[in-house]
């Protein structure tokens, strides 16, 4: 009878994430928000430093979202981020070619 078990190479360990960096990643989610919503409140800043505030603060939030909470940040991610990174640069060229269409 043999045995499928191969007990001589060593066994890979599964390295599980603790709760604390979901808790850091939602606290620091709720601080950006709650910044958004503080400068467009306070009302007195030029409108377009708001806009690319509050853009500024979306891009860094979409970017703490992508490496906590999808696990961006693990092995074996490579071509998902190549993926995402490239679905960026085609929205970023459809936005900005939008813009450049309606406005000039």
């Amino acid at each position: 009878m043999s045995n499928s078990h191969d007990t001589s190479a060593p066994s890979k360990r599964v390295k599980h994430e603790s709760p604390a960096n979901h808790y850091l990643s939602y606290i620091i989610s709720i601080l950006l928000t709650m910044l958004a919503f503080a400068v467009v409140l306070y009302g007195d800043l030029d409108r377009s430093f708001i806009l690319i505030f509050i853009v500024s603060l979306a891009i860094v939030q979409a970017v703490i979202q992508l490496f906590f909470w999808m696990h961006a940040k693990e092995r074996g991610h490579l071509f998902p981020l190549i993926f995402i990174g490239g679905g960026a640069i085609v929205a970023l060229t459809g936005v900005i070619t939008a813009v450049y269409w309606v406005w000039w």
